[in-house]
């Protein structure tokens, strides 16, 4: 009787692990003792009424606490990274262009040079001597052609007397001729060897910067030896690049069709480096060249940028990284990268909406600006996105959102 009077109150007041604990402890002691007296029971039910208060002061779980962040919009402009190597404009190979024993080097290495700067001499001697027995081989020449011009000269008054045959005319005739390509022969003759003599002398083609030496003072030099020094422009230097197929044409659909406040003076998209250090090269460059296929291998397609390269901190042959920023500025809608989490279905995000419970978002994502990602669609500004915590809480979940800093993103 007295288990049917306090089993509807333990009904309500307890939870149901609580409830079958202290029901089956009850049986328990009734089939044991059967003759229990009233009193001991009156002592029972004053026990469990005195815990029964115990068990309705519990407080209802505490919302855990999380680390949230807003989707901001931030007017940022649009642009894309690709891996860039320097390219000098111009670098050249010095060589000999005649043969002769190395007399003097006029420069050190990796020291600068303007073009036309004398750089190395080669022995002279010999090809002064030489432009001299040109020159004496024209006089002789020149003799030559006078005594035939004499000659012919003589044989058309004879044969116009009729004292000599005209064959002796015509031979008088060819004689001068040959005479004459003798003196051009020679005349040619000279200028070669004025060129071999000019040639001893090795001058820079442009300003450049020269590389290490290879030669000494001594040795024999010519146009099949090694190369003398290596030098390079380096001031304007290109940045060369590849885009895809993709890119390549999105480009220039935006050339074809700008859009409203694009300055075409300035073009479209300015061009910028990040040094090998991480560093940002302060000046911008321009495009100056675009390859007129595209490499089937790769599926790419080769640009060079032009840039003045005033510090000399491109190099030619480094590896860089070379991007495209548009002119204008567009907004886009930021988060951080920590509130991004994926499954199959794709990257998604857990949010605090306004009663302080948790949803689960699915979003689609576009570039990375610092520590944090813009997201093209799935998102509104304003949405509160949590960034911390998120491994104790699920969607539907009632959390604490306690609002972290976004500098940085």
């Amino acid at each position: 009787m007295y288990l049917g009077i306090l089993l509807p109150w333990w009904a309500v007041a307890c939870p149901m692990q609580q409830k079958g604990t202290i029901v089956n402890r009850f049986k328990q002691i009734l089939r044991s003792r059967r003759s229990i007296s009233r009193r001991t029971l009156v002592a029972l039910t004053t026990l469990a009424l005195s815990t029964a208060p115990m068990v309705l002061a519990q407080d209802a779980p505490v919302p855990p606490k999380v680390t949230v962040m807003a989707a901001v919009t931030k007017p940022l402009r649009d642009s894309e990274t690709f891996i860039g190597r320097g390219e000098a404009i111009d670098k050249v190979d010095v060589v000999a262009r005649v043969n002769g024993f190395l007399e003097e080097v006029l420069i050190e290495d990796g020291s600068e040079v303007e073009a036309g700067d004398l750089l190395f001499r080669i022995e002279r001697s010999a090809y002064e001597a030489t432009l001299e027995a040109r020159r004496a081989d024209l006089a002789k020449a020149e003799a030559q052609l006078d005594l035939a011009s004499v000659d012919l000269a003589r044989k058309k008054e004879l044969f116009a007397r009729g004292s000599t045959p005209e064959s002796e005319r015509d031979t008088a005739l060819a004689n001068e001729k040959v005479r004459e390509a003798e003196v051009r022969t020679a005349e040619a003759a000279i200028l070669q060897a004025e060129l071999d003599l000019s040639y001893t002398e090795v001058h820079a083609p442009f300003a450049g910067r020269v590389g290490r030496i290879a030669v000494s003072v001594g040795d024999v030099v010519s146009p099949t030896s090694v190369s003398l020094v290596n030098l390079v422009r380096e001031a304007p230097i290109y940045v060369a690049f590849a885009l895809n197929e993709k890119q390549y044409v999105s480009i220039l659909q935006r050339i074809e069709n700008p859009e409203p406040g694009d300055d075409e003076e300035s073009g479209l998209f300015e061009v910028f480096v990040v040094l090998p250090n991480g560093t940002n090269l302060d000046e911008r460059g321009k495009f100056a060249f675009a390859d007129n296929r595209i490499d089937p291998d790769t599926g790419a397609i080769t640009l060079r940028a032009e840039f003045e390269n005033t510090s000399r901190l491109i190099v030619d042959g480094s590896f860089l990284t070379v991007g495209l920023e548009a002119q204008k500025a567009v907004d886009r809608l930021i988060i951080s990268q920590a509130a991004i989490q994926r499954d199959q279905q794709g990257p998604f995000v857990l949010v605090v909406n306004d009663q302080e419970m948790v949803e689960q978002r699915y979003i689609k994502t576009g570039g990375v600006v610092g520590t944090g990602i813009i997201v093209t669609d799935g998102l509104q500004d304003g949405d509160i996105v949590v960034v911390e915590g998120l491994q104790r809480i699920r969607p539907g979940a009632k959390v604490d959102p306690v609002l972290a800093s976004q500098t940085g993103e």
